[in-house]
């Protein structure tokens, strides 16, 4: 198994579970995490929490295993990672990662595709595709980063500590305690009801790529549907 999940009080956990080789994710771990993340969304979990198993919380792609494959492997494999990030960022509900350790390449692209990022002080984020030859994060770390901060990572590969993140806007939190942290996070989301939850992230989602004026019709239709639930301040 290289992606554990759990399911309990409307929190579902989905761990990186390659320990061995910092969680490096291979075409295994991509198909795991994607069926993971339908799962999450199919069983109406509350609340996704992303977190790696071991010291670290990904160390980026295996390199290892595209050793000798074929021009179309290659390609199939870097779908798959595609559609496993896009699923994440495609739940409905809250999606919170727990970053401890190391995130690199594709542990900061599986970061990013959660709505927010809570971590520990030891952790740092690195995108070296461009370094080692290769071309990947260039699209989701600019949204959030900005692109001048997202080249100067990716040319250069050096990494943000976990502070420098924070101040940069990928990180939420810093914390000491993933676990307290989590289960705090956890409680508020749980607190809240689930359809005003699902709207609010749609509107944020989808008003941020329109100018303001969409944006708007993109809030007023989440309040329609709100209404027609019969859902609204005072009324459940």
């Amino acid at each position: 198994m290289t992606v554990g999940y759990s399911l309990g009080d409307g929190i579902a956990t989905i761990v990186l579970d390659r320990p061995e080789v910092r969680n490096a994710l291979n075409f295994e771990m991509c198909e795991a995490l994607l069926a993971a993340t339908k799962r999450a969304a199919d069983e109406d979990a509350r609340v996704v929490l992303v977190r790696g198993n071991g010291p670290v919380f990904c160390g980026g792609a295996d390199l290892k295993e595209r050793q000798g494959k074929s021009e179309p492997w290659i390609r199939e494999r870097r779908l798959k990672a595609f559609a496993a990030y896009e699923a994440l960022e495609a739940l409905p509900m809250p999606c919170i990662a727990l970053v401890h350790g190391a995130a690199i390449g594709s542990g900061v692209e599986i970061a990013g595709a959660c709505d927010f990022v809570v971590a520990t002080p030891e952790a740092s984020f690195r995108t070296p595709e461009a370094q080692r030859g290769s071309v990947g994060a260039t699209q989701r770390l600019p949204r959030i980063l900005g692109k001048r901060l997202a080249k100067d990572l990716m040319f250069t590969g050096r990494a943000l500590t976990a502070e420098e993140a924070r101040e940069a806007g990928f990180v939420s939190r810093v914390v000491n305690d993933l676990d307290v942290a989590a289960r705090d996070i956890a409680a508020a989301i749980l607190k809240a009801p689930p359809l005003a939850l699902r709207l609010a992230k749609r509107a944020i989602d989808t008003g941020i790529e329109r100018d303001p004026q969409g944006a708007k019709q993109v809030e007023i239709a989440a309040i329609e549907e709100q209404l027609a639930a019969g859902q609204w301040m005072g009324k459940t």
